[in-house]
């Protein structure tokens, strides 16, 4: 099967890849390498799939809003299945660049879908985000719980949500939209709580916590999301439908920081600042759709992956270990 994964440098897109290429298939990542976290773990990503995958392999640099490139890329190659996570990241960012935002994530989404659509692509998955439900009304959220985005990075995911609704809809193109839930593991975005929490224990220097520490989040291992993913290729049973992919259970983030020093031994205690606008006081996802419909059933907990990851860490420390702040 021949594959096109967007934001295939990236941590999820890198890591569903190279899963995909470990299965036999054929795999062209389209990334354009925005520099919003160091290029050089995207470039140890993209390495990484080569290895696994050899000549099945393609990298194409550039962006989904090029129309062109898009359909050389699908029409050329004879695409089968889109696995669409290439987005503009970040929900605090968003705040400053939302037309950014919204011309890569929405603009280009739309360039993606409708050359699927025009090219009788098989199935296209679209990697949605949790923070589209904003302000819990209850938890753990399931899928119709009300939307209430809270930034412009929120907005754009739900948008391409209903975007894949009107294409399966409409041109017969079969989407699936999964909801992530705080996604990290091996290769993870070194910006992201887990990750700065190690960087900073293992360089004697507290974890930093903004806020009371009591806010939690539903924090997701990257095998697991890269088995739901996978879990589509075989079935057309979640075709136009939108499913939350989340882990067995939420945990606050002081919690988390308290995990990450114990697990490596550091003697320092947490730190609290001020707790950062748009941010999400409570995340949980209730993933009995995704059960019945793929399933779905996530099989590693917080501290099992935290675990895992510090292990990861110190192996590969070298290169990836972020700047830490002072």
């Amino acid at each position: 099967m021949q594959v096109l994964v967007t934001g295939g440098a990236g941590f999820i897109g890198s890591n569903l890849a190279e899963r995909l290429l470990a299965d036999g298939h054929r795999v062209v990542a389209l990334d354009n390498l925005d520099p919003y976290y160091d290029l050089n773990i995207k470039r140890r990503n993209l390495n990484t799939c080569r290895k696994v995958g050899e000549d099945r392999f393609e990298f194409v640099e550039g962006s989904i809003t090029d129309e062109s490139l898009v359909k050389e890329v699908i029409a050329g190659r004879g695409v089968d299945v889109i696995f669409h996570e290439a987005a503009k990241a970040g929900v605090r960012p968003s705040v400053e660049q939302p037309k950014e935002y919204n011309a890569n994530n929405v603009g280009g989404l739309l360039t993606v879908l409708e050359t699927a659509a025009d090219n009788g692509v098989d199935r296209f998955v679209n990697a949605s985000s949790s923070s589209v439900y904003g302000v819990p009304e209850y938890l753990p959220y399931d899928e119709d719980h009300p939307n209430h985005p809270k930034s412009p990075y929120a907005v754009t995911k739900r948008s391409a949500e209903y975007y894949c609704n009107v294409y399966d809809d409409l041109q017969d193109l079969p989407t699936v939209s999964l909801r992530y839930f705080t996604v990290y593991g091996p290769r993870m975005r070194p910006n992201m709580a887990i990750s700065n929490f190690v960087s900073r224990c293992l360089n004697s220097k507290p974890p930093i916590i903004y806020g009371d520490g009591e806010q939690t989040r539903d924090f997701t291992f990257v095998d697991d999301v890269v088995d739901a993913n996978l879990a589509l290729l075989d079935t057309d049973a979640a075709d136009g439908e939108t499913m939350n992919i989340g882990s067995s259970d939420n945990i606050s983030i002081r919690k988390l920081a308290e995990y990450v020093v114990e697990e490596t031994g550091a003697d320092i205690d947490i730190v609290h600042e001020e707790r950062k606008d748009a941010d999400a006081r409570h995340t949980h996802a209730d993933v009995s759709k995704a059960s019945d419909l793929i399933d779905y059933e996530p099989s590693v907990d917080i501290r099992q992956g935290v675990s895992r990851f510090i292990d990861w860490y110190r192996e590969n420390r070298d290169w990836y270990e972020p700047l830490v702040r002072n």
